[in-house]
């Protein structure tokens, strides 16, 4: 019975979606990137990933199958138009609610969102990822059609990494290359380089990382985080700096400000925001007396 009512609806609201496109259908003229422009504007449980997994699909499809991970307590939904109260008994079998929702266009007011919506971190990954082929197409990677084709002879002309270039303090694993030759802006995560708990666990835990238990490449470069929902890259520190005496405090700045400025590059080159994480004052206070243009952060991360 749920069954037959679902596809009532569907049918019922398909119908209206192709005589009356979605507003962002039109603007972005992408249908995947318009449900989740729309699925943006709603409160998720799940993280959006419901939304992400059925975005290409039609949005009342979209809205059936993930209207279960929507936080019900934090919306109001109303049939102004009494479109769905008439529809059919598919609508109201499956709720009038639902019906309200998955229309093709929102009529003001009917759907009332309860406090300030923090886009879920699923959906603003999604958004982020088609920004990014967008804004560096160059650097998206093959297509669908030569992707098979292309990972045989990438595998091939692949650089042999040496073992001892995983750590940190070394040269770190070759990023992915463009087609020009340049290290990609693609971020690629790797496992965090050496076996410092204390650090990565901050690096994991502050900004917070997306890609938890791993570094990431961009632009050549390795941080230690990517944060959720953001395009900002870490570097985080954790040294105990106020311990230092003020000789070892000099080198140690004078160290850290020539890696930062290499990273702070290659984030900027492919469009990220650089951020830095250390434990104490004294040691923000310190870096941007050598550099007052670094955005810093006191995490307050221990050893």
């Amino acid at each position: 019975m749920r069954l037959r009512a679902g596809i009532a609806l569907f049918v019922f609201l398909a119908a209206c979606a192709s005589s009356t496109p979605h507003p962002n259908e039109r603007g972005a003229g992408n249908p995947r990137l318009a449900n989740l422009q729309r699925a943006a504007t709603l409160p998720w449980t799940d993280k959006g990933h419901c939304v992400v997994r059925e975005a290409s699909q039609p949005w009342p499809l979209l809205m059936e199958r993930c209207y279960q991970a929507l936080d019900h307590d934090r919306i109001e939904l109303h049939d102004l138009t009494g479109r769905c109260t008439v529809a059919s008994a598919g609508a109201a079998a499956l709720g009038i609610g639902l019906c309200v929702l998955a229309a093709p266009e929102i009529v003001v007011g009917a759907v009332i969102v309860l406090g300030a919506v923090v886009v879920a971190a699923a959906i603003t990954e999604a958004m982020d990822a088609y920004e990014f082929r967008h804004t560096y197409p160059e650097e998206a990677g093959p297509s669908r059609q030569t992707e098979a084709s292309s990972k045989g002879a990438t595998a091939r002309n692949r650089p042999k990494l040496k073992p001892e270039s995983t750590g940190k303090d070394g040269q770190p694993p070759l990023p992915p290359m463009s087609a020009a030759g340049r290290a990609s802006c693609e971020p690629v995560p790797v496992p965090h380089a050496g076996d410092d708990d204390a650090h990565d666990k901050c690096a994991d835990s502050f900004p917070p990382n997306r890609y938890p238990g791993m570094d990431v490449l961009v632009g050549g470069a390795r941080f230690d985080a990517l944060q959720v929902g953001a395009r900002k890259l870490w570097e985080i520190k954790t040294h105990r700096f106020d311990t230092y005496n003020s000789f070892v405090q000099e080198r140690e700045v004078e160290k850290e400000i020539r890696q930062l400025d290499e990273e702070r590059k290659a984030a900027t080159k492919c469009g990220y925001d650089f951020l830095i994480g250390v434990s104490t004052q004294a040691h923000k206070d310190a870096l941007l007396e050598a550099d007052p243009f670094l955005k810093i952060v006191v995490t307050g991360c221990g050893r």
